[in-house]
């Protein structure tokens, strides 16, 4: 596998743990303890992920993340917790998957994985913010299952063809600047607005 295929399957699931970390570490878990997703030996350091343990608790926790996810508002309150969390995760999935025996790439790594996933994070959590606002409760429901759906489908292209999976990341990342680049235009359209002058 070449330094490219490396660096794109690292940023694109580095950028889809800014979106859905706990899913992201349980379906590729599940994938290799099942075989679907037969890794290369310099990948092999992933099989951590595969441990029934780490499995059971990713699942707890994406199982959660969920039923979270699709509330109003307690979505964004549990985007608020993972502010942290996200970007640490994806920094170590990114770590996880580089080339183990040279230091300075894995630092390199951690530290774009982690800026990757918090990006990411960011461009959810103000996206989410911008549907919690529209009044209706069907929207924020069939967002996130888009994004469960997106993450589940990008994860797995950019394990099984990696050498698309720098693409992928591109992809990603256009999109979550686009979302960014959007919740800020919303909300500074929303502090330019005059308030309503009193009646006499």
């Amino acid at each position: 596998m070449g330094v490219m295929e490396i660096i794109g399957i690292a940023g694109s699931v580095s950028l889809l743990a800014g979106w859905r970390l706990y899913l992201s570490i349980f379906a590729t878990g599940l994938a290799m303890r099942l075989g679907a997703l037969p890794l290369p030996e310099h990948l092999q350091s992933l099989d951590a992920l595969a441990n029934p343990w780490v499995m059971g608790v990713a699942a707890i926790a994406a199982l959660a993340e969920f039923f979270a996810d699709k509330v109003m508002w307690l979505d964004s309150a549990w985007d608020a917790i993972h502010t942290f969390v996200r970007p640490l995760g994806g920094a170590l999935l990114a770590l996880a998957i580089v080339d183990p025996s040279d230091p300075a790439t894995q630092v390199v790594a951690f530290l774009l994985g982690g800026g990757a996933a918090l990006t990411a994070h960011a461009g959810k959590a103000g996206a989410r913010g911008m549907v919690n606002a529209s009044p209706e409760p069907v929207s924020n429901v069939a967002v996130s299952t888009v994004e469960d759906v997106a993450t589940a489908g990008l994860l797995y292209a950019a394990y099984e063809y990696p050498y698309v999976a720098g693409g992928i990341a591109l992809f990603l990342l256009a999109l979550v600047i686009w979302l960014i680049w959007m919740a800020r235009k919303i909300v500074r359209s929303l502090f330019r607005r005059k308030p309503a002058e009193p009646q006499s």
